[in-house]
């Protein structure tokens, strides 16, 4: 039995450095950051924070079902802004895809993030 599997789906962007999507083990999903690449499109098309944080979490909605589970099973969230003042549309976006027993969260600003995104956001949820 291996430890952990690494976890791939052709329907979020293919990772752009040494890292994997995502990993399982241990009864746990870790999601690499996603930034709003269309995975269509391979590059950035979406340019407000509301339209870039639909895109990570679509990407993220595609991960995780590659690992067997969905937002409901997600317990930790942390979340990158290139810009703080956008807290608040962020987390209209956001709150959707959490409607009842939101995870834990940070939520930060940061300098830049790959690609010039507005909005990281990698999860952590249990399976089975």
């Amino acid at each position: 039995m291996a430890i952990k599997e690494v976890l791939h789906t052709d329907l979020a962007p293919a990772a752009v450095g040494p890292y994997s999507q995502a990993i399982a083990a241990n009864g746990f999903v870790f999601t690499s950051g996603q930034v709003p690449i269309d995975p269509k499109e391979g590059k950035i098309v979406a340019t407000t924070i509301e339209e870039q944080t639909e895109q990570v979490m679509k990407n993220l909605q595609c991960v995780l079902a590659q690992g067997g589970v969905s937002f409901d099973r997600v317990v930790k969230t942390t979340c990158f802004l290139s810009d703080i003042n956008d807290f608040a549309a962020f987390n209209g976006v956001y709150a959707k895809y959490f409607p009842e027993g939101a995870p834990a969260r940070s939520c930060v600003e940061v300098a830049a993030l790959p690609l010039g995104a507005k909005v990281e956001v990698e999860v952590v949820a249990v399976q089975g």
